[in-house]
């Protein structure tokens, strides 16, 4: 029995992947971790697996392209290793169907992991509070269905045209290989090579899924005719491979229609699947050659890609990039900081605040400074939540007080979204930005269409143009990102920049400055309707020729190339460019300023808000009875301290980059603390603040998932329940989040926010 087990093919073929093919295995094992949550689950990674949304909603029919994803990556994988292992047992080209035998027993890490995805999904989903069991059945059926569709029509293919020994020797075999044009001489000398090393089968799993000993007289059966029937195997499956790859690229053409944005996971997986499929199709022309064409083509590419040909920016709509770049210099830094420049810009500032004043019911109002924080689709949905939550509040009057919006990524798409239904409200008086819908139009997914056009087009080379205001732009999976979103919100927020320009000078609604990082020099980029150069530098230019300038004025700056023209989407993009999920966008200037999501200098707006106090303190001082500041808060501000266990080798590795990441949120909190303090001590106004904070302690004691904080217990829960930082949510995440408003410490402070407006 020993013997039987330890020489059956299935038992081979895995040690035989653990020692030559790694690789794929790793690929396996990451699909593993993913769907355990031991992979990603910050950034929600698994739950995309877990809860793929497809024509956004979360369905059989996601579940269903789930399988087929799935389907078709396992069939790369047994696909791959056939072609590059497949000879290594002649005992298979004398039985029928021979590459159906190999798929059976080289099922291992396949039905591990379909195993414990389908356990995992119907976990999750189960605590997803669904209707009923019914609707995690159709889940189940879809997957199931999608996996055995896709099986059934790769198996028919291979049916119709790979054939065993005994059919491909009957009588036509030299009709059929002369009519192949491919010449295949180098693959005949590797099949010969690799006779040598044979592996060493007992026995093997028949498709009646019972062991069944290999015939003893192979020995007799011709060499050359049986590596033939490889042949002519591996070529059908080269061939249905590169179909399949053409296949998937050539979607790309059609990857705005919503029928052909899958789920972002099902995008992620057929990308393993062409990664997979094209080392097969490399191994079976170059074999032995294949490590080093590879190590090659990395090296050729890797030098070729700072060519302008496969490294074409990525642009910000609207702006004109024909034109003369604009020169990107310290010398024109502060030629635009001149001091009458910055006077000009700040009389024109003190004229909206006069603006907004004579809109004001009272003598001496008190002005709101709203800061929201960034983190993504989570970040938007909860700035919306509160700001409707304060308008509802204060019986539609809190956003007349709002002056100024500061803040960065997911936190300003989402104020950006409802600055733009009160300004429509003002014309429309049907129209209510309290209105629950608004809720989930933001909530919408937003990541399928970028994973998708990652894969069919960003990966490659980028060739597709669209127009906006009469330019042609290049289609990247940012602008993918933008329309997506202008989808979901349903266009109100698809106007160029320059549309603010009056709303903003009347005081109607609040400025709201974009501030993406410049990478370059790490400058802020003011993105406005209105001039701002007085956020880029001291008014008393104390420092002299040493101070460096803080921020760059967009307008100004990119004046000769359509500033005004810019589409607000893409600044609001600019703004929260995820590292690799969204590109950075490269400007039209000599050299190219490139920009980055604003979390990375100011996740929280903070300073940008004191840094307008400052330059109009006595304006405020004199017209106002102080500032109330809001600051929506994408976390806890106050945490409790983790215990930590020991950590492992590996995690030492990790423990700076990490230290780094864990604690930019407390670096940039602390920072602000110690802003505001000093701010409150020395501002000539009262200055107040409030916060709304994303916390799940209370939701985690609410739903009792706590019963007592142990050592790390607390945290372990908080975790748990934390939604991910994504442009995806699932349902339950959304409705943690709008759940959140209601809670003890969030309603004390809209408390405290009305009587400090209304008192």
């Amino acid at each position: 029995m020993w013997q039987k087990v330890a020489f059956s093919f299935p038992v081979q073929l895995i040690l035989l992947h653990l020692r030559k093919n790694l690789l794929m295995v790793a690929l396996w094992a990451l699909l593993v971790a993913i769907v355990l949550g031991g992979f990603g689950k910050v950034l929600g990674i698994p739950y995309l697996f877990l809860d793929p949304e497809y024509l956004n909603q979360v369905s059989w029919l996601g579940f269903f392209v789930m399988g087929v994803g799935l389907a078709i990556f396992t069939m790369a994988f047994h696909m791959t290793t056939y072609i590059m292992e497949g000879s290594r047992f002649k005992f298979l080209a004398i039985l029928q169907r021979p590459f159906l035998h190999y798929c059976l027993n080289n099922g291992f890490f396949p039905m591990i992991f379909y195993t414990i995805y389908i356990i995992a999904f119907i976990v999750f989903q189960s605590q997803n509070e669904l209707d009923s069991n019914w609707e995690i059945f159709k889940f189940v059926l879809g997957f199931v269905g999608g996996s055995f569709i896709t099986y059934l029509l790769l198996f028919l293919y291979f049916q119709s045209t790979n054939k065993d020994f005994f059919l491909l020797f009957a009588d036509t075999v030299d009709k059929r290989l002369k009519k192949t044009k491919i010449p295949r001489a180098n693959v005949m000398n590797r099949y010969k090579e690799g006779q040598k090393h044979e592996g060493e089968v007992g026995w093997y799993l028949g498709t009646d899924f019972r062991l069944k000993m290999t015939r003893p007289d192979l020995a007799r059966f011709d060499r050359g005719k049986l590596l033939r029937v490889f042949d002519q195997n591996h070529l059908n499956l080269f061939i249905i491979q590169t179909a399949l790859i053409i296949g998937m690229i050539g979607i790309g053409l059609f990857k705005e229609v919503s029928w052909f944005q899958f789920p972002a996971a099902v995008s992620a997986v057929l990308l393993m699947a062409i990664i997979t499929m094209l080392l097969g199709a490399v191994s079976f022309w170059l074999r032995g050659w294949t490590t080093t064409f590879l190590i090659a083509s990395l090296i050729l590419f890797n030098y070729f890609s700072k060519t302008s040909f496969f490294n074409r920016p990525h642009a910000a709509y609207g702006l004109d990039y024909d034109t003369a770049p604009a020169p990107y210099n310290l010398e024109r830094i502060y030629q635009l900081l001149h001091p009458d420049t910055i006077e000009k810009d700040m009389g024109n500032t003190l004229e909206i605040l006069n603006h907004w004043k004579e809109r004001q019911q009272e003598e001496k109002p008190k002005m709101v400074i709203l800061s929201t924080s960034g983190g993504g689709q989570r970040a938007a949905l909860w700035t919306l939540r509160a700001m409707q939550g304060m308008q509802k509040a204060t019986q539609g009057r809190f956003f007349e007080r709002c002056q100024l919006i500061t803040g960065a990524s997911g936190g300003m798409i989402g104020a950006a979204f409802f600055r733009e239904l009160y300004l429509q409200s003002l014309e429309d008086p049907n129209l209510d930005p309290m209105d629950e819908k608004f809720l989930h139009q933001i909530a919408s997914d937003n990541l399928n269409p970028i994973i998708f056009t990652l894969l069919v087009n960003d990966l490659f080379i980028r060739s597709q143009y669209f127009e906006y205001g009469g330019r042609k732009y290049l289609k990247d999976r940012g602008g993918a990102f933008e329309n997506q979103l202008n989808r979901n919100i349903k266009g109100v927020l698809d106007k160029p920049l320059l549309e603010y320009w009056q709303p903003e000078f009347e005081g109607k609604i609040p400025l709201m400055p974009i501030t993406p990082l410049v990478i370059n020099d790490a400058r802020k980029l003011f993105i406005s309707p209105h001039s701002m150069s007085y956020m880029g530098i001291s008014l008393s230019r104390a420092g002299g020729v040493t101070e460096k300038s803080q921020a760059i004025d967009f307008i100004r700056f990119f004046g000769h190339q359509d500033a005004q023209n810019l589409r607000f989407l893409s600044a609001l993009r600019m703004g929260a460019s995820f590292p690799f999920i969204t590109p950075n966008i490269s400007l039209p200037s000599a050299p190219p300023m490139e920009t980055m999501d604003t979390g990375l200098a100011d996740n929280f707006g903070i300073q940008d808000a004191f840094r307008f106090m400052h330059v109009f303190k006595e304006w405020i001082a004199a017209n106002t009875s102080g500032v109330v500041l809001v600051a929506i808060r994408d976390s806890e501000k106050i945490t409790e301290i983790e215990h930590k266990a020991p950590p492992t080798l590996f995690q030492k590795m990790m423990i700076p980059l990490q230290n780094i990441y864990r604690n930019w949120d407390h670096v940039q909190t602390l920072n602000n603390e110690t802003l505001f303090h000093y701010m409150h001590e020395n501002l000539p106004f009262a200055l107040h603040r409030v916060e709304f904070e994303y916390t799940t302690k209370e939701m985690v004691g609410r739903r009792a998932l706590l019963v007592e904080a142990t050592e790390g217990g607390l945290q372990q829960e908080l975790e748990k329940e934390r939604a991910s930082l994504n442009w995806r949510l699932t349902a339950r995440e959304k409705k943690a989040i709008l759940e959140n408003f209601d809670s003890r410490q969030n309603q004390m402070a809209l408390s405290e926010f009305v009587e400090l407006l209304y008192p």
